[in-house]
């Protein structure tokens, strides 16, 4: 055994431990955010209920609607009590955003500064088990399955960060976040787990770091759109509830309260979407022009290649429906889940159910 491959195994070792290192502080920080949930207070929840239930709580007998005062703070318009419900006509409501899970109280926002302060330890312990895992073998740390899961986890949880640091109010996605990594990385560790090694011929290419890189950063930026898109299905049949004088159950209000409204939600998940489209579509074209480079043809309808298409044309549906009036909201929420499972099929299914030219890498 030479040196070098000592070295190699040594690296592909470190690689190991600081994967489970950064699980290891990912659960810290699921813990912290659970707690950030739990304590957080509970009395500063309500605003979508008050605003919603306000115009209802004045009595049919009620000549007119109450007043509404609004105040500025720091640029920001304050929507003070009591609140007036309105519906445009697209159907979206006038509520305002929760306090976040912390509940504006101190004693939640704690904690949860504290999950991610770990978010970010995890993550960087996680980065550095991608780079090593790289030096292993001198290339791109996502030549399988195992590799492409635990460099997809940093890219997604790197996203967050980022859009926390830029001042985005995300930090109510820590906690499915959190969730679905640790998840992700037990998949990788146990199931997928691939020993390191060199590629085969066929990746020996620089559109590896192009083709593969972006759609990876496009995963994960479909990620952060699919959590926002299905909160907003749940949030929007709260107020739906709430609006037509239901009572939801303690635990759903204690949660959806704390979620930005469902407009919010879902004008969010929309500009990510939107935002990140143009470079899928580079990511297929750049596919494209690898399989004219690696097989002498540019599209075969390989299922990898197929499924790839089909990911692009269900974003392509959702993009238009939401830019139709009739298939705004749910219908258009339900087309970009589509979109993303489709995307996971295009990694998961395809890789491990269907056989094609992309099937060298086995898991």
């Amino acid at each position: 055994m030479t040196l070098a491959t000592a070295t190699n195994e040594h690296l592909a070792h470190i690689s190991n431990v600081l994967i489970y290192s950064s699980m290891a502080v990912y659960t810290l920080a699921f813990f912290a955010h659970i707690a950030e949930w739990l304590f957080g207070s509970r009395s500063k929840v309500a605003r979508t209920a008050q605003a919603l239930t306000a115009k209802g709580e004045q009595g049919a007998g009620a000549a007119t609607a109450p007043a509404v005062t609004v105040q500025t703070a720091g640029g920001t318009a304050v929507l003070e009590r009591p609140k007036v419900v309105t519906r445009s006509a697209a159907g979206a409501r006038d509520v305002p955003d929760g306090p976040g899970a912390h509940g504006g109280d101190e004693q939640g926002d704690l904690y949860g500064r504290i999950a991610v302060s770990l978010t970010v330890v995890a993550w960087a312990v996680e980065a550095a088990g991608v780079l090593a895992r790289a030096l292993s073998v001198e290339r791109a740390p996502w030549g399988n399955m195992y590799e492409f899961n635990i460099t997809f986890s940093t890219v997604a949880v790197g996203v967050y960060l980022a859009l926390l640091a830029l001042k985005k109010n995300v930090r109510w996605m820590g906690l499915f976040l959190v969730t679905t990594v640790l998840l992700d990385l037990g998949l990788a560790v146990t199931v997928l787990y691939t020993a390191s090694d060199q590629l085969v011929p066929a990746l020996h290419s620089y559109w590896l770091y192009i083709h593969v890189s972006t759609a990876i950063l496009c995963g994960a930026i479909f990620y952060v759109g699919a959590v926002s898109t299905l909160l907003y299905l749940f949030k929007d049949s709260y107020e739906n509830k709430l609006a037509g004088g239901g009572k939801p159950g303690r635990f759903a209000t204690s949660v959806l309260e704390r979620l930005p409204a469902s407009a919010s939600l879902d004008k969010f998940s929309y500009r990510v979407n939107a935002a990140v489209f143009p470079l899928w579509t580079f990511t297929i074209i750049a596919g494209a022009i690898w399989a004219g480079d690696a097989w002498g043809r540019y599209w075969g309808w390989d299922p990898k290649e197929t499924w790839a298409f089909i990911t692009w044309v269900a974003y392509a549906c959702y993009l238009h429906a939401r830019a139709t009036a009739g298939w705004k909201g749910r219908k258009a929420a339900y087309i970009a889940l589509i979109a993303f499972a489709c995307w996971l099929f295009n990694y998961y299914g395809v890789n491990i159910f269907v056989s094609g030219k992309h099937s060298y890498a086995g898991v």
